[in-house]
Protein backbone atom coordinates (compact mmCIF):
# COMPACT_ATOMS: atom_id res chain seq x y z
CA UNK A 1 0.00 0.00 0.00
CA UNK A 2 2.84 2.38 0.84
CA UNK A 3 4.50 1.53 -2.48
CA UNK A 4 1.36 2.38 -4.46
CA UNK A 5 0.99 5.76 -2.71
CA UNK A 6 4.55 6.75 -3.55
CA UNK A 7 4.04 5.64 -7.14
CA UNK A 8 0.91 7.76 -7.45
CA UNK A 9 2.67 10.81 -5.99
CA UNK A 10 5.56 10.36 -8.41
CA UNK A 11 3.16 10.14 -11.34
CA UNK A 12 1.42 13.33 -10.21
CA UNK A 13 4.79 15.08 -9.90
CA UNK A 14 5.81 13.92 -13.38
CA UNK A 15 2.45 15.07 -14.78
CA UNK A 16 2.92 18.51 -13.19
CA UNK A 17 6.35 18.84 -14.75
CA UNK A 18 4.99 17.79 -18.15
CA UNK A 19 2.17 20.33 -17.92
CA UNK A 20 4.60 23.12 -17.00
CA UNK A 21 6.99 22.34 -19.87
CA UNK A 22 4.10 21.97 -22.31
CA UNK A 23 2.70 25.39 -21.31
CA UNK A 24 6.13 26.98 -21.58
CA UNK A 25 6.63 25.45 -25.04
CA UNK A 26 3.24 26.76 -26.25
CA UNK A 27 4.05 30.24 -24.93
CA UNK A 28 7.39 30.23 -26.78
CA UNK A 29 5.65 29.14 -30.00
CA UNK A 30 3.08 31.96 -29.68
CA UNK A 31 5.81 34.55 -29.07
CA UNK A 32 7.75 33.26 -32.08
CA UNK A 33 4.70 33.39 -34.34
CA UNK A 34 3.86 36.93 -33.25
CA UNK A 35 7.41 38.08 -33.90
CA UNK A 36 7.22 36.63 -37.41
CA UNK A 37 3.85 38.17 -38.25
CA UNK A 38 3.44 41.05 -40.71
CA UNK A 39 4.68 44.38 -39.35
CA UNK A 40 1.95 46.69 -38.15
CA UNK A 41 2.01 50.22 -39.56
CA UNK A 42 1.99 51.80 -36.10
CA UNK A 43 3.19 50.78 -32.63
CA UNK A 44 0.67 48.91 -30.50
CA UNK A 45 1.30 51.30 -27.62
CA UNK A 46 0.02 54.17 -29.75
CA UNK A 47 -2.99 52.20 -30.94
CA UNK A 48 -4.03 51.58 -27.34
CA UNK A 49 -3.43 55.12 -26.09
CA UNK A 50 -6.22 57.65 -25.52
CA UNK A 51 -5.74 59.13 -28.94
CA UNK A 52 -8.91 61.22 -28.89
CA UNK A 53 -8.00 62.93 -25.61
CA UNK A 54 -4.49 64.40 -25.90
CA UNK A 55 -3.21 66.83 -23.33
CA UNK A 56 -3.09 70.52 -24.20
CA UNK A 57 0.65 70.23 -24.78
CA UNK A 58 0.38 67.25 -27.11
CA UNK A 59 1.39 69.18 -30.24
CA UNK A 60 5.07 68.23 -30.15
CA UNK A 61 8.06 67.76 -32.42
CA UNK A 62 7.60 65.41 -35.37
CA UNK A 63 11.00 63.77 -34.94
CA UNK A 64 9.52 60.69 -33.24
CA UNK A 65 6.79 60.08 -35.83
CA UNK A 66 7.05 56.41 -36.91
CA UNK A 67 5.59 56.98 -40.39
CA UNK A 68 7.87 57.78 -43.29
CA UNK A 69 7.03 60.63 -45.64
CA UNK A 70 6.40 58.17 -48.47
CA UNK A 71 4.00 56.24 -46.25
CA UNK A 72 2.16 59.41 -45.27
CA UNK A 73 1.93 60.46 -48.90
CA UNK A 74 0.45 57.10 -49.86
CA UNK A 75 -2.05 57.29 -46.98
CA UNK A 76 -2.99 60.81 -48.11
CA UNK A 77 -3.66 59.70 -51.68
CA UNK A 78 -5.84 56.84 -50.44
CA UNK A 79 -7.70 59.25 -48.14
CA UNK A 80 -8.58 61.51 -51.08
CA UNK A 81 -9.82 58.65 -53.24
CA UNK A 82 -11.67 56.75 -50.50
CA UNK A 83 -13.10 59.50 -48.32
CA UNK A 84 -13.36 62.58 -50.53
CA UNK A 85 -13.71 61.77 -54.23
CA UNK A 86 -15.90 58.77 -53.48
CA UNK A 87 -18.27 61.00 -51.52
CA UNK A 88 -18.81 63.50 -54.30
CA UNK A 89 -16.16 66.22 -54.01
CA UNK A 90 -15.14 67.01 -57.59
CA UNK A 91 -13.28 70.34 -57.58
CA UNK A 92 -9.82 69.54 -58.96
CA UNK A 93 -8.20 72.40 -57.02
CA UNK A 94 -9.61 71.12 -53.74
CA UNK A 95 -8.58 67.54 -54.47
CA UNK A 96 -5.05 68.65 -55.37
CA UNK A 97 -4.78 70.63 -52.12
CA UNK A 98 -6.01 67.69 -50.04
CA UNK A 99 -3.44 65.45 -51.74
CA UNK A 100 -0.64 67.87 -50.96
CA UNK A 101 -1.12 69.26 -47.43
CA UNK A 102 0.50 66.92 -44.85
CA UNK A 103 -2.37 66.50 -42.38
CA UNK A 104 -0.22 64.44 -40.02
CA UNK A 105 1.91 67.54 -39.35
CA UNK A 106 -1.18 69.31 -37.95
CA UNK A 107 -2.21 66.46 -35.64
CA UNK A 108 -0.96 65.82 -32.06
CA UNK A 109 1.65 63.09 -31.68
CA UNK A 110 -0.83 60.85 -29.84
CA UNK A 111 -3.12 60.93 -32.88
CA UNK A 112 -0.59 60.80 -35.72
CA UNK A 113 -1.44 57.21 -36.66
CA UNK A 114 -5.04 58.36 -37.30
CA UNK A 115 -4.12 61.44 -39.31
CA UNK A 116 -5.58 60.12 -42.57
CA UNK A 117 -8.69 58.50 -41.12
CA UNK A 118 -11.95 60.24 -42.00
CA UNK A 119 -12.98 61.54 -38.60
CA UNK A 120 -12.18 64.58 -36.44
CA UNK A 121 -9.32 64.43 -33.95
CA UNK A 122 -8.81 66.32 -30.70
CA UNK A 123 -6.00 68.88 -30.80
CA UNK A 124 -6.20 70.11 -27.20
CA UNK A 125 -8.03 72.98 -25.50
CA UNK A 126 -11.41 71.34 -26.28
CA UNK A 127 -10.85 71.90 -30.00
CA UNK A 128 -10.67 69.51 -32.95
CA UNK A 129 -9.27 69.20 -36.44
CA UNK A 130 -12.20 68.48 -38.76
CA UNK A 131 -12.49 65.23 -40.67
CA UNK A 132 -10.88 65.40 -44.14
CA UNK A 133 -14.18 65.05 -46.00
CA UNK A 134 -15.69 68.06 -44.21
CA UNK A 135 -12.57 70.15 -44.85
CA UNK A 136 -12.76 69.30 -48.54
CA UNK A 137 -16.53 69.82 -48.76
CA UNK A 138 -16.49 73.22 -47.06
CA UNK A 139 -13.59 74.32 -49.24
CA UNK A 140 -15.45 73.23 -52.37
CA UNK A 141 -18.59 75.07 -51.25
CA UNK A 142 -16.58 78.32 -51.20
CA UNK A 143 -16.42 77.99 -55.01
CA UNK A 144 -12.86 79.30 -55.25
CA UNK A 145 -11.10 80.21 -58.48
CA UNK A 146 -7.71 80.90 -56.91
CA UNK A 147 -7.74 84.70 -56.89
CA UNK A 148 -9.62 85.16 -53.62
CA UNK A 149 -8.69 86.72 -50.33
CA UNK A 150 -10.16 84.37 -47.72
CA UNK A 151 -10.97 84.83 -44.04
CA UNK A 152 -11.08 81.82 -41.72
CA UNK A 153 -12.61 82.05 -38.25
CA UNK A 154 -11.08 79.37 -36.05
CA UNK A 155 -7.49 78.56 -37.09
CA UNK A 156 -7.31 75.54 -34.83
CA UNK A 157 -4.39 73.38 -35.91
CA UNK A 158 -3.84 75.44 -39.07
CA UNK A 159 -4.78 72.59 -41.42
CA UNK A 160 -7.79 74.25 -43.06
CA UNK A 161 -5.74 77.44 -43.56
CA UNK A 162 -3.02 75.43 -45.30
CA UNK A 163 -5.58 73.80 -47.61
CA UNK A 164 -7.00 77.23 -48.45
CA UNK A 165 -3.53 78.64 -49.12
CA UNK A 166 -2.89 75.91 -51.68
CA UNK A 167 -5.80 77.37 -53.67
CA UNK A 168 -6.22 81.05 -52.79
CA UNK A 169 -4.13 84.17 -53.24
CA UNK A 170 -4.34 85.31 -49.60
CA UNK A 171 -5.49 83.67 -46.38
CA UNK A 172 -6.35 85.47 -43.13
CA UNK A 173 -7.17 83.39 -40.07
CA UNK A 174 -8.21 84.19 -36.49
CA UNK A 175 -7.85 81.89 -33.47
CA UNK A 176 -9.34 82.74 -30.07
CA UNK A 177 -7.29 80.21 -28.05
CA UNK A 178 -3.88 81.81 -27.70
CA UNK A 179 -1.65 78.72 -27.20
CA UNK A 180 -3.45 76.96 -30.04
CA UNK A 181 -2.94 79.98 -32.29
CA UNK A 182 0.76 80.12 -31.45
CA UNK A 183 1.13 76.41 -32.17
CA UNK A 184 -0.67 76.84 -35.50
CA UNK A 185 1.72 79.64 -36.48
CA UNK A 186 4.67 77.39 -35.64
CA UNK A 187 3.26 74.47 -37.61
CA UNK A 188 2.37 76.60 -40.63
CA UNK A 189 5.83 78.16 -40.68
CA UNK A 190 7.48 74.75 -40.38
CA UNK A 191 5.44 73.28 -43.22
CA UNK A 192 6.05 76.15 -45.62
CA UNK A 193 2.82 78.15 -45.18
CA UNK A 194 4.52 81.13 -43.59
CA UNK A 195 2.65 83.74 -45.65
CA UNK A 196 -0.72 83.06 -44.00
CA UNK A 197 -1.89 85.97 -41.85
CA UNK A 198 -2.75 84.77 -38.34
CA UNK A 199 -4.36 86.84 -35.61
CA UNK A 200 -4.98 85.65 -32.07
CA UNK A 201 -8.26 86.98 -30.74
CA UNK A 202 -12.03 86.80 -31.02
CA UNK A 203 -13.15 86.21 -34.61
CA UNK A 204 -16.63 87.66 -34.07
CA UNK A 205 -15.66 91.05 -35.49
CA UNK A 206 -13.72 89.54 -38.37
CA UNK A 207 -10.72 91.41 -39.81
CA UNK A 208 -12.17 94.80 -40.88
CA UNK A 209 -8.91 96.37 -42.08
CA UNK A 210 -8.34 93.50 -44.52
CA UNK A 211 -11.96 93.38 -45.77
CA UNK A 212 -13.73 92.79 -48.06
CA UNK A 213 -13.19 89.05 -48.45
CA UNK A 214 -14.26 87.00 -51.43
CA UNK A 215 -14.69 83.97 -49.18
CA UNK A 216 -15.22 83.47 -45.45
CA UNK A 217 -15.22 80.13 -43.63
CA UNK A 218 -16.10 79.36 -40.01
CA UNK A 219 -14.71 76.23 -38.38
CA UNK A 220 -16.71 76.64 -35.17
CA UNK A 221 -20.48 76.89 -34.89
CA UNK A 222 -22.35 80.03 -33.76
CA UNK A 223 -26.10 79.96 -33.20
CA UNK A 224 -26.30 82.79 -35.72
CA UNK A 225 -23.72 84.03 -38.21
CA UNK A 226 -22.13 87.21 -36.76
CA UNK A 227 -23.27 90.29 -38.67
CA UNK A 228 -19.74 91.77 -38.91
CA UNK A 229 -18.67 88.72 -40.92
CA UNK A 230 -21.58 89.11 -43.31
CA UNK A 231 -20.73 92.78 -43.68
CA UNK A 232 -17.15 91.90 -44.65
CA UNK A 233 -18.25 89.52 -47.43
CA UNK A 234 -17.61 90.99 -50.87
CA UNK A 235 -20.25 91.09 -53.62
CA UNK A 236 -20.10 87.71 -55.33
CA UNK A 237 -18.39 86.26 -52.25
CA UNK A 238 -19.39 83.09 -50.38
CA UNK A 239 -19.49 82.37 -46.65
CA UNK A 240 -19.64 78.79 -45.36
CA UNK A 241 -20.38 78.07 -41.71
CA UNK A 242 -21.80 75.41 -39.39
CA UNK A 243 -24.74 77.02 -37.59
CA UNK A 244 -26.71 75.76 -34.62
CA UNK A 245 -26.41 74.43 -31.09
CA UNK A 246 -26.24 70.64 -30.72
CA UNK A 247 -27.95 70.02 -34.05
CA UNK A 248 -26.13 72.07 -36.68
CA UNK A 249 -26.40 72.61 -40.40
CA UNK A 250 -23.77 73.70 -42.88
CA UNK A 251 -24.99 77.05 -44.21
CA UNK A 252 -23.81 78.62 -47.47
CA UNK A 253 -24.35 82.37 -47.85
CA UNK A 254 -23.67 84.27 -51.06
CA UNK A 255 -23.68 88.04 -51.34
CA UNK A 256 -25.17 89.41 -54.54
CA UNK A 257 -25.73 93.03 -55.57
CA UNK A 258 -29.29 92.58 -54.29
CA UNK A 259 -28.37 91.20 -50.87
CA UNK A 260 -27.70 87.84 -49.26
CA UNK A 261 -28.77 84.41 -50.50
CA UNK A 262 -28.67 81.59 -47.99
CA UNK A 263 -28.86 77.83 -48.51
CA UNK A 264 -28.84 74.98 -46.03
CA UNK A 265 -26.53 72.10 -46.85
CA UNK A 266 -25.86 68.99 -44.71
CA UNK A 267 -26.09 68.33 -40.98
CA UNK A 268 -22.76 68.61 -39.17
CA UNK A 269 -21.29 68.66 -35.66
CA UNK A 270 -18.66 71.30 -34.79
CA UNK A 271 -17.33 72.74 -31.55
CA UNK A 272 -19.23 75.91 -30.58
CA UNK A 273 -17.93 79.34 -31.50
CA UNK A 274 -16.79 80.97 -28.28
CA UNK A 275 -16.22 84.54 -27.18
CA UNK A 276 -18.63 87.31 -28.15
CA UNK A 277 -20.64 84.87 -30.31
CA UNK A 278 -21.80 83.06 -27.18
CA UNK A 279 -22.86 86.31 -25.51
CA UNK A 280 -24.56 87.48 -28.67
CA UNK A 281 -26.47 84.23 -28.87
CA UNK A 282 -27.81 84.82 -25.41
Amino acid sequence: MIHSIHTKAAKQKDFGKSTFFCSAFIALVVIFLLSCSEDKPYPLSQANSQVHMPTDSAMESTSAVPQTESRCSADRQRMVVRDIEARGVKDSKVLAAMRKVPRHEFVPMANRFEAYADHPLAIGYNQTISQPFIVALMTELLDLDGTEKVLEIGTGSGYQAAVLREICAQVYSIEIVEPLGKQAIETLNRTGYDDIHIRIGDGYEGWPEAAPFQAIILTAAPLNIPKPLLDQLDIGGVLVAPVGDYFQNLIVVKRTKDGLEQKKHIGVRFVPMTGKAQKDDG
